[in-house]
């Protein structure tokens, strides 16, 4: 078996896949000041619960774009699992053609992505990864990464409305009624929801039109499942999608 992380800003998503199967995924907040005891507490806890052995474990393989974590992770898996611990990044095997103008500056989580879709879609293929910030990257046809967007998360939208604002309370993320509110609750919901999903809609629609070509598209991370089903355009919604990408990332790199 085999340890998949994901650390993003907002979240650490925790995986665990055996040959080609998923056999859990998992989301703990991501909390930059954890020591790598109470990481490999938390991590250890989620085994746990699925019934899974530390000593099952035979490896591990983490993306992430915050650097800081990057240490503990590693030193608390290897203290659970004393399992090798792979990284994400240079000197890392991936097999994706990255056509930007710094690929460095391409985020692991990204890069993950990518590898999965390709893997599984015909290009050129448009991931949409809505978490902290929502991104959207670009596969050409000829299977390059030729580059993509961001933008401000769903949740930072939220965030920022309610906390600059003097009357408008927090909400939650549920449909509303209507998309002419007519209170200040089904207000905010109908923007928040109906903007996000209509920015993704426009987005999509100036990305094929600089193509030329209509390309495949698809939707991951944690808002992705509010957002996605409002949205105009036919968007494959698959939230295993990063993980799937460790795997095979992880698979290229130990000769499988």
């Amino acid at each position: 078996m085999v340890l998949a992380i994901d650390i993003g800003n907002t979240n650490v998503v925790i995986g665990c896949f055996q040959e080609q199967q998923i056999l859990f995924v998992e989301r703990v907040s991501t909390n930059q000041n954890a020591t790598p005891l109470e990481l490999a507490i938390s991590i250890k806890t989620i085994l746990e619960i699925y019934e899974i052995r530390t000593d099952e474990i035979e490896g591990s393989i983490i993306s992430s774009v915050v650097p800081t974590i990057n240490n503990s992770m590693r030193k608390a898996i290897e203290k659970i699992a004393r399992c090798p611990v792979m990284i994400v990044g240079p000197g890392i095997k991936t097999g994706l053609q990255i056509a930007i103008d710094n690929p460095a500056q391409l985020g692991s989580d990204r890069v993950a992505d990518a590898v999965a879709a390709l893997h599984e879609y015909k290009p050129p293929i448009v991931i949409i990864d809505m978490g902290t910030a929502t991104t959207l990257s670009v596969i050409d046809a000829q299977r390059r990464h030729i580059g993509g967007i961001i933008a401000p998360g769903v949740g930072i939208s939220m965030n920022a409305l309610t906390e600059k604002t003097a009357q408008l309370p927090k909400i939650s993320l549920e449909p509303p009624k209507k998309c002419i509110g007519s209170n200040t609750i089904e207000c905010m919901k109908s923007g928040i929801l109906y903007g996000a999903a209509g920015c993704i809609d426009g987005l999509l629609d100036r990305i094929t039109a600089e193509l030329g070509e209509t390309p495949t598209f698809l939707a991951t991370g944690g808002m992705s499942e509010y957002i996605i089903p409002h949205c105009r355009h036919e968007i494959i919604l698959d939230n295993m999608l990063l993980l799937k990408g460790l795997q095979l990332i992880y698979q290229k790199n130990i000769g499988l």
